[in-house]
C-alpha cells in the first residue's frame, strides 16, 4: 500500500555506493525532503554494544529492543527470516518522502547503479533495471541516464521528476 518511492543504490564492492548515498541524502535533505536509507547486509549484523541495557534485553530473549531519547531512537529486532523490503518500507515508524537503500541488487525496485572504471566495467543490472547509472566512464549505447560522481544534483532532479516527488509539509 506504501506510495513511498523505494531506490536501491547498487554495485560491486568499493565503488562508491555509500560515499553517493551520503551525497544524495544531503542534497535530498537541503531541498527539504525525509529521506530514510536500509542497508542491505546478507551477512547480518550486530548493532548494540555487549554490556549494555538493550544488549542485555536481547541477550534475555526479547524479540523487539527499542531505545528511545528525546533526539533519536532505534530498534533492533529478531526475525525468522529476512524482512521483505516492502514490509518494512510500510511499517516505517516516522514518515519520510523517500527511502534509499544500500544493496538489494536482486530486489525489484529501481535501481542507480555505481560503477567505476578500475572496478571492472561489467555492470550487475540490465539496463531495464536501472533507473540511472552514476560512472567515471561513459557506457555508450546504454540507454540509462548517466551521470558523473560530481552531478548528485542531476540525479536528484531526475528521482524528483521519476517519482513526482512533493516536499512533505512536515520537513524539519
Amino acid at each position: 500500500m506504501s506510495s513511498v518511492p523505494v531506490v536501491s543504490v547498487v554495485g560491486r564492492s568499493n565503488v562508491g555506493k555509500t560515499t553517493l548515498l551520503e551525497s544524495l541524502i544531503a542534497e535530498l535533505k537541503r531541498r527539504g525532503y525525509r529521506v530514510a536509507t536500509v542497508k542491505h547486509d546478507v551477512h547480518g549484523f550486530e548493532m548494540d554494544r555487549p554490556g549494555k541495557d538493550s544488549w542485555r534485553h536481547a541477550q534475555a530473549g526479547s524479540d523487539l529492543v527499542a531505545i528511545v531519547s528525546p533526539q533519536r531512537f532505534a530498534m533492533i529486532g529478531r526475525s525468522a527470516g529476512e524482512i521483505a523490503l516492502d514490509e518494512l518500507v510500510e511499517h516505517l515508524p516516522v514518515p519520510v518522502d523517500i527511502v534509499l537503500t544500500e544493496g538489494y541488487k536482486r530486489g525489484d525496485k529501481p535501481k542507480i547503479e555505481v560503477s567505476r572504471a578500475a572496478c571492472g566495467r561489467e555492470l550487475l543490472c540490465g539496463a531495464e533495471e536501472l533507473l540511472a547509472l552514476v560512472t567515471d566512464e561513459p557506457y555508450p549505447g546504454l540507454a540509462v541516464p548517466q551521470f558523473g560522481f560530481e552531478q548528485v544534483g542531476a540525479v536528484v532532479d531526475l528521482l524528483e521528476e521519476r517519482f513526482a516527488l512533493a516536499r512533505s509539509s512536515h520537513s524539519h
